[in-house]
């Protein structure tokens, strides 16, 4: 069945609705299963009581703007967000832009002027360890006061029902960034990915047998997994093509800035300029530093022989 076109809107001004909504709000960085979870919860009760689904989130990530000297990385852009929110079937997503004015709202202002006067909430289901307001001072039963003083339902989401474990984009950051990518890829529910440009490289690969195409992802934010060499795949002119990618400074050529470089298996088409779209597979080996040019391509004849072997068990 076809699902309607998610409304997204920049900012809770550009918002207006007749009907009642039932939302939930949060940063949904990487919509994991934990999230699907609460999202597929309201779109259901939304079609059951004729009212719209909603989700509210911020950005910058709020970490961004209020902890000083962070460097927050995020699993999802915010174009690829839109995209997964809009694979689950949201009536409506509304993207504020998050700042410090913002966060000075109280909770009750929030309640009253937010949720009440511009979005129409009937009912918000909510993670149970959500805080809200002014210092993040209020939690699930602050909500729950609010929710009988101005007529709207509060439904708690346990760490328990979603799936028995506190899944945490947090926890698949730290897996991302030790390398173990079937363990992030499971939590996510879906194999992790970024989007970025072919871009010139240095053509080093070309000149031992190994092409690689080189990516430039412009979202400084974006999390990149840990320095390594990984089986990824990506659907190229429509088909579906495995690689093996490297993330590193390529030691061996005493290369000095960090690159991403894919060798696609059987696949020898030029793709510069395109933006394409790695989906990170398996962890295969650390990036390391070898003696000889020689010694490098030996291993990397290799890694593409482990990697033909992991796809054919696929």
């Amino acid at each position: 069945m076809q699902k309607n076109e998610v409304k997204i809107f920049h900012s809770l001004c550009d918002f207006s609705i007749t009907k009642k909504t039932i939302i939930t709000i949060g940063t949904f960085d990487g919509v994991h299963i934990g999230h699907t979870k609460i999202l597929e919860k309201i779109i259901q009760i939304a079609k059951e009581l004729d009212c719209e689904s909603l989700v509210l989130t911020f950005f910058p990530h709020p970490r961004m703007v209020l902890q000083e000297k962070t460097s927050v990385k995020l699993l999802h852009t915010m174009e690829e967000k839109k995209a997964m929110l809009q694979k689950i079937g949201i009536d409506n997503l509304i993207i504020h832009p998050f700042n410090k004015e913002f966060s000075q709202l109280s909770a009750e202002e929030f309640v009253k002027e937010i949720l009440i006067d511009q979005l129409q909430i009937q009912k918000i289901i909510i993670g149970h360890d959500h805080r809200f307001g002014r210092n993040r001072t209020a939690d699930i039963n602050d909500l729950i006061s609010f929710g009988k003083k101005y007529g709207f339902e509060v439904e708690q989401i346990s760490a328990q029902e979603i799936d028995e474990i506190a899944v945490s984009s947090t926890k698949i950051r730290n897996a991302l960034l030790d390398g173990t990518i079937s363990l992030a890829n499971e939590y996510l529910g879906y194999n992790y990915f970024f989007s970025g440009t072919v871009v010139q490289g240095q053509q080093l690969g070309s000149k031992i047998g190994f092409p690689t195409a080189n990516i430039h992802i412009k979202e400084d934010y974006k999390l990149i997994p840990k320095n390594g060499v990984y089986i990824v795949k990506s659907y190229l002119n429509e088909e579906l093509i495995y690689g093996i990618m490297n993330i590193g400074n390529r030691p061996t050529v005493n290369g000095l800035n960090k690159t991403i470089e894919v060798h696609f298996l059987d696949f020898d088409k030029d793709l510069y300029g395109q933006e394409i779209t790695i989906e990170v597979v398996e962890f295969i080996r650390e990036e390391q530093k070898f003696d000889s040019i020689d010694a490098l391509k030996n291993q990397i004849q290799k890694d593409k022989e482990q990697s033909l072997s992991f796809i054919l068990k696929k």
